[in-house]
């Protein structure tokens, strides 16, 4: 809805003016997503970041009043910037039991690995590997990540190479041949197995189910 409610007394000066809004997810990766995430962020007007997102949001407000070419992707766009200048202050309350990848990135050692994870998501990572690029023994690195991911380093990259499998199979461009090989499994049975035993069927059926009947996939 893009048209304006009123609540309350109908006539008058309203007291305050609020935006609202949502993020839709694809269902299949919104688990992993919002468990890394922290259940509320509040940024009170007397925080020195809310002066930067009342630009932003004075711009979404003024693109929403228009109807220029290209609004819905402008829109778009200036709404993921809102998220993510949000989940950047400073404020998010770093004990919060949800915030692990936001903890993470604030960590300069294990937003190192991450990023190296996320870079190459095929490589035969190990504990011991991801530990010589935080600069951080075996053993204190994999207590560092799992306490503040809330599970270990090469639990975290499984569960991010089954992201972007149910990613790639939700769009439906790609064999399972090709993706088994961008997210690093030496073949295709292999990868089909790891599927399985993590979603409960194999990949072919999750591409059927979810509606991606214009390509075949083997199960």
């Amino acid at each position: 809805m893009d048209v304006p409610v009123r609540h309350g007394v109908q006539d008058g000066e309203a007291d305050f003016e609020a935006l609202g809004g949502t993020f839709r997810m694809e269902p299949a990766n919104a688990p992993l997503l919002l468990a890394l995430l922290p259940r509320m962020i509040h940024i009170p007007h007397s925080a020195g970041r809310s002066e930067r997102l009342g630009r932003v949001i004075d711009l979404i407000m003024e693109e929403c009043s228009g109807d220029e070419p290209g609004k819905d992707m402008v829109l778009q766009r200036m709404l993921e910037v809102l998220l993510v200048e949000a989940m950047r202050w400073h404020g998010v309350r770093p004990g919060d039991d949800r915030a692990g990848l936001l903890n993470a990135m604030r960590d300069p050692a294990l937003a190192r690995v991450l990023g190296a994870m996320h870079a190459d998501v095929r490589a035969d990572w190990t504990v011991a590997s991801l530990a010589r690029i935080a600069g951080q023994s075996r053993s204190a690195f994999a207590a560092r990540f799992g306490a503040v991911l809330g599970c270990g380093p090469i639990e975290y990259l499984a569960r991010w190479r089954m992201a972007l499998a149910k990613d790639a199979l939700l769009r439906g461009v790609k064999t399972l041949d090709r993706i088994a090989e961008e997210i690093g499994y030496e073949s295709t049975s292999a990868f089909s197995t790891a599927f399985r035993k993590r979603l409960g069927c194999p990949p072919g059926r999750f591409a059927r189910t979810s509606g991606l009947r214009d390509r075949a996939y083997d199960p």
